[in-house]
């Protein structure tokens, strides 16, 4: 049997940080109701179906590392609306590729909430290199350190 070390030292890994921030349910649903331009608690709330204090806690941690800000509209009662920073503007390409992913592997039939892209057809995400512009396929990624002198 080969020898296990008593301690794990997991690997060092951005989509291990990523998830410390985002990597939960209510957190993803938050950032995708800013995307869908629903900025208020209770428009959040409602669309998600997130328990009132999950949201709370999800929203200051949201705010904390930067993905998302939070500012008042209303002095009476004192009520605030959320905004997605540049960080949370950029997890765009991460739930456009969940959403496929969850059409073609966890909800049958059509989708529910088909988005448009601006020429009129129904927008679908794909992942491409940005060195080849080649569309990924299954196989293609090792991991490595990449050559000197590439993107």
């Amino acid at each position: 049997m080969p020898d296990v070390p008593a301690v794990a030292s997991p690997r060092e890994c951005t989509i291990a940080d990523a998830l410390e921030i985002v990597g939960d349910r209510w957190s993803l649903l938050v950032v995708r109701e800013l995307f869908y331009d629903q900025l208020r608690f209770s428009q959040i709330a409602r669309n998600t179906g997130a328990p009132r204090d999950v949201l709370t806690v999800r929203l200051r941690k949201l705010v904390e590392h930067g993905v998302i800000a939070r500012e008042q509209y209303s002095d009476r009662p004192v009520r605030y609306e959320y905004r997605l920073t540049a960080a949370g503007r950029a997890l765009s390409p991460v739930l456009l590729t969940l959403k496929k992913w969850g059409s073609d592997h966890a909800h049958p039939g059509p989708d529910p909430a088909p988005l448009l892209h601006t020429c009129g057809e129904e927008f679908v995400a794909h992942v491409h290199c940005r060195a080849c512009g080649q569309r990924l396929a299954a196989g293609d990624l090792t991991l490595g350190t990449p050559r000197a002198g590439s993107v």
